[in-house]
């Protein structure tokens, strides 16, 4: 039996004891592994491998896999995992959070279940909140992992080429960002073929981090946005097009019905104005969609009737009110294509590519976990959204730090004074000083106060994110003043008495040697030993002063990030000390302190007098969970509106996936064609008496999708005449169904023949995918607009989400509609050519929690500063075969870098 099955019937409360239960059966191996030679120990990973294979699961290696693990960690890195550590192990591959204070090791506890669930060979991810962080670990964990026999990879933004990121997911363990592993979720689901996809599953996830990423930045989206090149030229080129078209000799309109169809003679002619030898082999470009919005500028919408220019603007007019309605544009591409017609600007927005929540990201994973210092006060919600449970982990050794009560001040001059004379009075005892604040316009002035008394100090906030991990690993040497952001330095240690390890790093390379060869390593090496001494030296001078002091400048709105700056001091048993300024001016304060508190103040105290009440205390407490409260409704808001749109892209990119996996789409074609003929005969012989039948519009109609009654049919025949009299003939719309939808297979089988099977089914493919992604990105935008107004539905005595819910609903069966019609249309009339000049999306845009996301931008350090760098892809153009090209293999991806394979670009 499974050594967890105590583990998983235990209560609540039990859970710790439990795992506390399992950790003498890990210990007990340790004089075993410890006699194990380095290739015995290495021959672990093959044995548990082979174990697996032959039917044990992965709680039945745990207890071995663990041992192994703290072995191998303490011969290739000089660390043992404590017991508690096991135990956060323990809760990670179980899919809990665990909780652990900082200093206690989490990076080192996810090496035990990486390297456990990284045997079944299915992937392993571990999500940072920055790329050093990522960088780091896979580096520094990653040498155990490797030495025991697992591949490690690294996702960073920098990395563009999608064969090194496929290799990257490919590898047992892989390191990244929430925003890059999310990203690379979208782009995957853009790909043209399966091998331009990264990401192979989503087996198991650990978030270092978790209320970070699953909390704070889940309420934004990751969204891929772009703009299609030349859409605005595209848009007034077929504006001055269409002008020299003839209403009936190149299109017919049924103003009745809002239908506009291009005749043959209209599609040569616009072929010819356009210099393309067939309008339908452009899908990607959808050149027909241009033009039928276009043409229905010209006839259907009429200038005074259905809009207004007003200051070079093109504004809708209400058809029954007459009232303009402000900031409101047609969609489908109409507004755009009637701007063009006008002569106006035409206004070009960033179309939505991709997108999707982190909320719905982590919940792909088959099974999810989390470290972080401060859960407790958001394990609800943890629970509620990702279903995780937040364990508790007894700390190494007991936390001695001394937690002051908050002081507070009648204004913010007063309590910057007087926090500049604490920061002084500790420096001066040789105690360091960690101060955090809430806002980079207040760390500066803070530098700028400490300045003045001639104090010197580091600054660490968003402008000096590069040397952060640098900075704090020192921010422990007696009398170092370090003032930073409040979330500065998280996953880095602040160890008393500094880092040598970091020091000795900081000296070799101002040396000249490259850390990264063996000679630097060497240099290291010598250095340590003059570093580790003087350091732990003065580790015992600053534990003898106090330990670290924090002291915060403002409270924050959650309780959480307020934990967390408190928990940077008393790591590992160490002495410290923490307390927060506090003035009636600071933001929390001005919005939730009782005029009680305001009275009191303002007549008994001088501008430098603190209070110190535990009421007061209090009182900011229950603000703080009031903020809490209203925050996470938001949160769940989000995730109730984004959940109708996370079902709409799971059935999306499900398709996508299956056509990248060879979907035989002949099956589709008919389909499409049975509901294109359904949908035309409804529209136009509904009547049940023949002669009602407006059987011109249905000619019109469907002639649009294939030549109608110029294919060969069973007998031979082809003669429209012949045909169009069988149709004329017709009695019932069951006859008419059975004609047409005969003459549309025919056209379907002459176009299978003519282009042959394998060549069918790879047009086929390709024009489904570019259709789906086109008519997506529409429906991403009409998802956004109906999102904008959703809210007003509430003062018609409607519920906001319900709506939401029923018209995303219908909404999307118009977009399943649409890419059926799209797809018969493309496949029945494309021609097939060697080579294609497409439009694409020629700036792309990664926004993600942090704004635009990409990476050009240098490693960010560990709090993890925005990046502000564009992704920019230029569209593929069709050029002549390099000859140095000529030896690729078919299957390759094409050296000209379009993303295809080579023998659908430059090869075929």
């Amino acid at each position: 039996m499974s050594v967890f099955s105590r583990v998983l019937r235990s209560g609540e409360g039990k859970k710790v004891k439990a795992l506390e239960a399992i950790v003498p059966d890990i210990n007990a191996l340790s004089d075993v592994t410890a006699a194990l030679s380095d290739e015995a120990l290495r021959a672990k990973t093959v044995e548990f491998r082979n174990r697996l294979d032959n039917g044990e699961d992965l709680d039945e290696l745990l207890v071995e896999a663990f041992a192994v693990v703290r072995e191998a960690a303490w011969r290739v890195i000089g660390q043992r995992h404590y017991d508690v550590q096991l135990m956060g192990g323990m809760a990670l591959h179980l899919g809990w959070v665990a909780e652990m204070r900082t200093g206690e090791g989490k990076t080192l506890v996810s090496t035990l279940p990486a390297y456990l669930n990284g045997l079944a060979g299915r992937g392993v991810h571990l999500c940072t909140v920055n790329d050093y962080l990522a960088s780091r670990d896979a580096e520094w964990m990653g040498q155990i992992h490797r030495w025991l026999g697992l591949s490690v990879g690294l996702v960073v933004p920098d990395e563009r080429d999608r064969a090194a990121k496929r290799a990257a997911y490919g590898a047992d363990i892989t390191y990244g960002t929430n925003n890059e592993l999310g990203f690379d979720y979208l782009r995957d689901n853009m790909a043209m073929s399966d091998d331009e996809k990264a990401q192979r599953g989503h087996a198991f996830c650990i978030v270092d981090e978790v209320d970070s990423i699953l909390i704070d930045e889940a309420r934004t989206p990751l969204i891929i946005s772009g703009r299609l090149a030349e859409a605005a030229a595209l848009y007034q080129r077929f504006a001055s097009v269409v002008r020299g078209l003839n209403r009936e000799l190149h299109y017919e309109v049924d103003e009745e019905k809002s239908i506009i169809a291009p005749t043959e003679d209209g599609v040569h002619a616009v072929e010819a104005a356009l210099g393309v030898d067939n309008l339908y082999d452009q899908v990607s470009a959808n050149l027909v969609h241009q033009l039928h919005a276009a043409l229905k500028a010209k006839e259907l919408y009429k200038r005074d009737r259905d809009y207004i220019v007003v200051d070079g603007e093109v504004r809708i007019v209400d058809e029954f009110t007459g009232r303009v309605l402000e900031g409101r544009r047609w969609s489908d591409g109409i507004h755009q294509a009637v701007e063009a017609k006008e002569g106006v600007s035409v206004r070009e927005e960033n179309q939505t590519l991709a997108t999707i929540t982190l909320q719905n990201y982590f919940r792909l994973y088959e099974k999810l976990s989390g470290m972080t210092g401060t859960a407790e006060t958001e394990a609800a919600e943890l629970a509620g959204i990702y279903g995780l449970q937040v364990v508790p982990i007894p700390t190494n050794r007991p936390l001695i730090r001394s937690d002051k009560s908050d002081l507070i001040f009648k204004s913010e001059a007063g309590k910057f004074a007087a926090v500049v004379d604490d920061i002084v009075e500790r420096r001066d005892a040789g105690q360091p000083v960690l101060v955090g604040t809430v806002s980079v316009e207040n760390s500066e002035r803070l530098s700028r106060e400490l300045e003045k008394r001639g104090v010197a100090h580091e600054v660490l906030n968003a402008k000096q994110h590069f040397r952060e991990a640098e900075v704090v690993a020192q921010a422990g040497r007696p009398g170092a003043v370090t003032v930073a952001t409040n979330m500065a330095g998280r996953g880095v240690d602040i160890l008393l008495g500094g880092n040598p390890e970091n020091l000795a790093e900081r000296e070799a390379r101002a040396g000249g040697f490259d850390t990264a060869t063996p000679e630097g390593e060497a240099k290291i090496a010598e250095l340590l030993v003059k570093y580790e001494p003087e350091c732990s030296a003065l580790g015992e001078e600053v534990r003898a002063n106090g330990g670290l002091y924090v002291l915060g400048t403002e409270r924050h709105e959650s309780r959480r990030i307020d934990n967390q700056l408190r928990g940077r001091s008393g790591r590992q048993g160490d002495p410290g000390e923490s307390r927060f300024y506090l003035s009636l001016e600071d933001e929390l304060m001005r919005l939730f302190a009782s005029d009680t508190m305001r009275g009191v103040m303002d007549r008994a105290l001088p501008e430098d007098m603190p209070i110190e009440s535990k009421m007061v205390t209090k009182a900011i407490e229950r603000a703080q969970t009031t903020v809490e409260q209203k925050n996470a409704e938001a949160r769940k808001n989000v995730l109730k509106y984004d959940e109708v749109m996370n079902e709409q892209r799971n059935v999306i990119y499900r398709r996508r996936d299956g056509l990248l996996a060879d979907d035989d789409l002949r099956e589709g074609v008919l389909v499409a064609l049975g509901m294109v003929v359904d949908g035309a005969i409804e529209a136009f012989c509904a009547s049940e008496l023949p002669e009602e039948w407006d059987l011109d519009a249905l000619r019109v109609e469907l002639d649009s999708y294939w030549p109608l009654g110029a294919t060969a049919t069973d007998d031979g025949d082809l003669s429209q005449e012949i045909f169009w009299t069988a149709i004329v003939s017709a009695r019932s719309t069951d006859q008419l169904y059975e004609l047409l939808t005969a003459n549309g297979m025919a056209a379907y089988e002459a176009r299978e023949a003519e282009l042959g099977i394998e060549a069918m089914r790879e047009v086929e493919r390709q024009v489904m995918l570019r259709i789906i992604d086109q008519r997506w990105r529409e429906h991403l935008y009409e998802m956004d607009h109906l999102r904008e107004g959703i809210h007003l539905r509430a003062m018609g005595q409607r519920d906001p989400a319900t709506e939401w819910k029923r018209e995303g609903f219908e909404l999307f069966g118009q977009l399943d509609d649409l890419i059926s019609r799209d797809f018969l249309r493309y496949v029945m009339r494309i021609r097939v050519t060697t080579t294609e000049e497409v439009t694409q999306p020629t700036e792309v845009i990664a926004s993600g929690p942090e704004g635009p996301v990409t990476g050009a931008a240098a490693v960010a350090a560990a709090a993890g500063a925005p990046a502000q760098v564009e992704e920019s892809r230029p569209a593929t153009q069709a050029t002549k075969v390099n000859s140095e090209w000529e030896k690729t293999p078919r299957n390759s991806p094409c050296p000209c870098g379009s993303g295809r394979k080579f023998k659908q670009c430059h090869g075929g």
